[in-house]
């Protein structure tokens, strides 16, 4: 008969009750300033897009659109006649991109090994956000002007239909499984929208978020991110719209991104400066775990999910102006007098490439 010492049994039930328990969350990385990239030439900027496998970052320029050489940092080609373009969807499958030109009414499609120009598509009034959704392999123009969405096929370039939308929409996202999910910024809520019927399925409200922009998924808990003008991120559960938690972020953000490695979702905030990372710690339980201290007017981004780099555009703002109305003059429905646009100071645009 073998002895077993108390001590070996001990050690046995520690290996085991080891052995049961759930390997512990991938740490957050500290996310800093790798390097930044100079962007020559006149245009404002709104969205980014990221092509991870050609290693290319499109920057949306008011006109145009540049496309930068992500391991170079190098402009490495422009995409012209895109009047007040403001994002671009890419079509790995189709080999074909996409821009929202919001002062055309308009998509150009672009093959996207060349650059050129393939089409242009006539859409909705005032084309902003553009998506790629897999699922149905059609693309999405929301259409601020028109309160709609424009669907496109993304290989023959035609538009199938439109979807009318209960309010001012903002950017989407795409699940993957057919649905796409665009906030209302004028009603603070989130339309789910059947990307195969196109039809609004539902709609839900994200109270206390109010003025959302940016959304991000993800798709494995079916959480959807909605920041908001009013420093809140609001969290949705994707198939009932419940509100499952609500984070305090910077002032600012007109993006948003998920990376679904890493488990954590941005938020640039572009007045403030800063770049928030957020990481669920439990069960519908959320928490920013840093603010990156970043660039005024960096309220766009994009993710490379391979790299984990997050980009983010901006450039260095003029004094401010003074206020454009007189000092006599009547404040209507409660609304300070609004001041003119701030100018930006010449050769200052950059890409600022933040790395874990």
């Amino acid at each position: 008969m073998k002895i077993i010492s108390s001590g070996s049994l001990l050690a046995g039930a520690v290996v085991l009750f080891g052995m049961t328990l759930p390997s512990p969350a991938a740490p957050v990385p500290s996310y800093h300033l790798a390097r930044k990239i100079t962007l020559t030439g006149d245009g404002r900027w709104d969205y980014l897009q990221v092509d991870s496998a050609a290693r290319r970052l499109y920057v949306s320029r008011s006109t145009h659109v540049n496309v930068v050489d992500l391991n170079t940092g190098i402009v490495v080609g422009d995409i012209p006649n895109t009047s007040g373009v403001h994002g671009i969807a890419l079509d790995p499958k189709s080999g074909h991109g996409f821009t929202s030109n919001g002062r055309a009414n308009t998509v150009t499609i672009f093959n996207l090994k060349t650059l050129a120009k393939v089409a242009e598509v006539a859409v909705g009034t005032s084309p902003d956000c553009i998506i790629f959704d897999p699922a149905t392999e059609r693309v999405f123009t929301f259409n601020g002007g028109s309160n709609d969405a424009t669907a496109i096929d993304g290989a023959t370039g035609k538009v199938i239909g439109t979807i009318p939308l209960p309010g001012r929409p903002e950017y989407a996202v795409a699940d993957g499984k057919g649905h796409v999910y665009n906030n209302i910024e004028d009603k603070s809520e989130v339309a789910s929208i059947n990307a195969k019927t196109l039809k609004v399925e539902n709609v839900w409200p994200i109270a206390p978020g109010d003025g959302p922009s940016g959304i991000a998924m993800d798709l494995k808990s079916r959480r959807i991110f909605s920041v908001c003008g009013n420093q809140k991120m609001t969290v949705l559960d994707a198939d009932t719209g419940k509100l499952v938690s609500t984070l305090a972020i910077g002032n600012g953000p007109d993006a948003s991104a998920f990376d679904p490695a890493l488990g954590i979702v941005f938020s640039p905030n572009g007045e403030d400066g800063t770049l928030n990372v957020v990481k669920e710690t439990g069960p519908n339980q959320f928490q920013v775990t840093a603010t990156v201290p970043t660039q005024a007017g960096a309220r766009t981004m994009a993710l490379d999910p391979k790299t984990h780099h997050v980009y983010l555009m901006t450039a260095t703002m003029e004094p401010a102006p003074p206020e454009t109305a007189a000092p006599d003059a009547p404040v209507v429905g409660g609304a300070p007098p609004r001041r003119a646009r701030r100018g930006i100071v010449p050769g200052s645009y950059v890409v600022l490439d933040f790395a874990p």
